[in-house]
Formats: C-alpha cells, sequence, structure tokens
C-alpha cells in the first residue's frame, strides 16, 4: 500500500491561496454583482477570488504528487528587479508621463534573466511601450498623458 507524500511547502501555498480567496471573495460577495454586460463593483473581485481559489487547489493537487524536492537558491536578482518595477512605474506615471515610466521599467526588469543582452531589453521594451500606449491609450481611451510635466515637453 502505498502512502501519499505531501509536499509541505506547495501544500501550504496552496492552502494559503485557497485561504486569501475565500476570504476575498467573502469580501467582494456583499458587494453589487451585476451582470456580465453590466459588472458591478464586485463582479470582477469575485472572479478573481475563484480564479486564486482554483490555483490553490491546483497548487494543493501538485503537492500531493511531489517527493519534497528542496527549494533552489533563492533568485536575487529576479527579485531586485522584477518586485520593484510596479512600484517604480506607479510613482513615476504621473510625472515621467506614461511611455518613458513604461519604457523605463519594462527595460529595467527584462534585465533580471542573466541571459537577456541589451538589445533585446531594448527591442522588447520598445515593443512593450507601443503595445501599452497603443492598448490603454487608444484602444481603451484611459487619460494618461505620453509625456509628464518632467520631462518638459
Amino acid at each position: 500500500m502505498k502512502s501519499i507524500r505531501i509536499d509541505s511547502t506547495n501544500g501550504l501555498c496552496g492552502a494559503f491561496f485557497i485561504a486569501c480567496g475565500l476570504f476575498f471573495a467573502y469580501q467582494s460577495w456583499i458587494l453589487d454583482m451585476g451582470t456580465a454586460l453590466r459588472m458591478g463593483p464586485g463582479y470582477f473581485p469575485l472572479l478573481l477570488a475563484a480564479v486564486l481559489v482554483l490555483l490553490g487547489i491546483f497548487v494543493l493537487v501538485q503537492a500531493t504528487r511531489v517527493q519534497g524536492e528542496p527549494i533552489g537558491p533563492l533568485a536575487w536578482r529576479g527579485m531586485l528587479l522584477i518586485l520593484p518595477a510596479p512600484i517604480f512605474f506607479g510613482l513615476t506615471v504621473r510625472g515621467l508621463g506614461f511611455v518613458p515610466a513604461i519604457f523605463i521599467t519594462a527595460f529595467t526588469a527584462s534585465f533580471a534573466s542573466v541571459r537577456m543582452k541589451p538589445l533585446a531589453a531594448l527591442t522588447l521594451s520598445v515593443g512593450v511601450t507601443f503595445f501599452s500606449y497603443l492598448v490603454f491609450s487608444k484602444g481603451l481611451n484611459l487619460p494618461f498623458r505620453p509625456f509628464g510635466p518632467w520631462l518638459g515637453f
């Protein structure tokens, strides 16, 4: 008879995702849901909470299949370049403007990979910036200023 072994790290992560998802689902349940065509303030948070619960269930199921593989070294470079990127964007989007803020954020975060070359990072950042400008400023008509007052033009 085989015994089921649960990887404690993945098991705890899955349980945490489920708990957070249920908490946010409960919090969004008191808001007006609306319909799929006319979403209320609670519709999208409830949808995201459901996705988080499903992700937690998936991680929890995967935890029963793993035999406790050791965790590798921490990716310090990735954490130092990826985690502050949204904070940088949020702090500079009004002053620099949407285009420079998204470009600098994407360019800096792209170097989280040790394999990234400067020309590839530049190409990726230009593409992300152009795509984001088209989607958010032109497609969705969000009121972002392309260039902010810090740049003087």
